[in-house]
């Protein structure tokens, strides 16, 4: 297990280990391709509709008489060739959710972190407290740990330290998102340019993908 860089919260620095399933390997493309486009697909209701010619409601009477009107004839006003008639090959109800292996989620999610790693965008941190929600204290962490404003962020956080006062603090960060690590996607830390994780969070995910 490397060690590697910890900052802490009162100032100073410190090492910790870290997983080797988080740390060395390759980054498996297909599989964060796979896990992200479960994720996406996951969030679609699947509740689009049209009505066919049977589901529309009205007359069914033949609009005139098959011969001798001189008009094209027609044989129900819920054909889909009149307007307000039914839709032909329209879209209906469909489940769109699959679920990917629990194996293949563990090395997605491992995946994920480990490429933030290799390319030096994952921070650690001891620990997050705010004794109150406070945007500025927020903004002075990401400034003692030199972590760019213009670049997206995900802070992962433990189950203890996952509470208002912390989520509120980042929230009113443009481009900042706080999660929990029992439940952060691989999705999500793709989607970001950086990571800040706290130690709490570290071991909380180091069981998850082990």
């Amino acid at each position: 297990m490397p060690k590697v860089k910890m900052f802490k919260l009162a100032g100073g620095e410190g090492k910790v280990e870290m997983a080797d399933q988080l740390t060395e390997g390759p980054v498996h493309q297909d599989l964060l391709f796979r896990a992200s486009q479960s994720y996406l697909v996951n969030q679609r209701q699947g509740t689009h509709a049209t009505k066919t010619r049977a589901q529309v409601v009205g007359s069914g009477r033949k609009p005139w008489p098959q011969k001798h009107t001189g008009n094209a004839r027609h044989g129900s006003f819920q054909s889909p060739i009149w307007v307000g008639g039914g839709i032909t090959f329209g879209p209906q109800p469909k489940e769109y959710r699959y679920k990917l292996p629990q194996k293949m989620r563990k090395q997605a999610l491992a995946s994920a972190i480990r490429d933030r790693y290799q390319s030096d965008r994952l921070v650690l941190i001891d620990r997050l407290e705010f004794e109150k929600p406070k945007t500025k204290e927020a903004i002075r962490i990401l400034e003692q740990l030199s972590i760019p404003q213009e670049e997206t962020l995900l802070v992962i956080v433990s189950k203890e330290e996952n509470d208002y006062r912390v989520r509120r603090s980042f929230s009113n960060l443009p481009g900042v998102t706080c999660a929990p690590a029992i439940g952060v996607h691989a999705y999500e830390v793709l989607k970001h340019q950086r990571l800040l994780v706290t130690s709490g969070a570290l071991e909380e995910l180091t069981v998850r993908v082990d």
